[in-house]
């Protein structure tokens, strides 16, 4: 018995040692770990709500750049002929140049519908254009017209002739004439 007792003397210490050991490490460090990682996410959470109340903050900055941008967008728009199609662009083209000629007193003798050119998301639309003008000044009224015209038309070329040479005043004018489209 008194071999047990010691024995017992031995062990029950030991066993309270170890068991404390055992509370410690399975019960003590991962309350530890458990509560950093609870600061963690807390903390990323902070920083989450920091990040939404700074954006919510811009949201009437982002709202007025958003406005220009519109601004700019509709302005930038009608320099352009907007269509369904680039044939109605260059019909549009066309229109819009004879009711040039024809309100300065000229007359058309012929147009043509050139091929597009790609050009990014919008399209070169290229007509060739002859006309009789009755003088030079016709000539200049029409070139202004045609220079200071919204959408915007380019002359990229123009030959002018004297109709009849004895008796100056009539032109025949070619022009070629593009104008940016934003049809498909």
């Amino acid at each position: 018995m008194k071999q047990r007792s010691r024995l017992l003397v031995y062990a029950v210490p030991v066993i309270v040692v170890l068991a404390g050991l055992a509370v410690y490490q399975y019960g003590f460090v991962n309350a530890r770990r458990e509560m950093a990682s609870l600061r963690e996410t807390g903390a990323a959470r902070e920083r989450a709500l920091a990040k939404c109340a700074e954006m919510i903050a811009e949201k009437p900055e982002l709202e007025k750049r958003l406005g220009a941008l519109k601004e700019k967008r509709k302005t930038s728009a009608s320099k352009i002929i907007e269509a369904q199609t680039l044939t109605l662009c260059a019909a549009v083209l066309q229109e819009t140049v004879k009711s040039i000629i024809t309100g300065r007193g000229g007359s058309i003798t012929s147009e043509r519908v050139e091929k597009a050119e790609e050009l990014g998301k919008l399209r070169v639309v290229t007509i060739t254009v002859d006309a009789a003008l009755p003088d030079t000044r016709a000539l200049s009224d029409i070139l202004f017209g045609i220079e200071t015209h919204e959408p915007y038309i380019v002359v990229r070329e123009m030959d002018t002739r004297v109709r009849n040479f004895r008796e100056p005043g009539e032109l025949m004018v070619k022009l070629r004439l593009s104008s940016l489209g934003g049809g498909k």
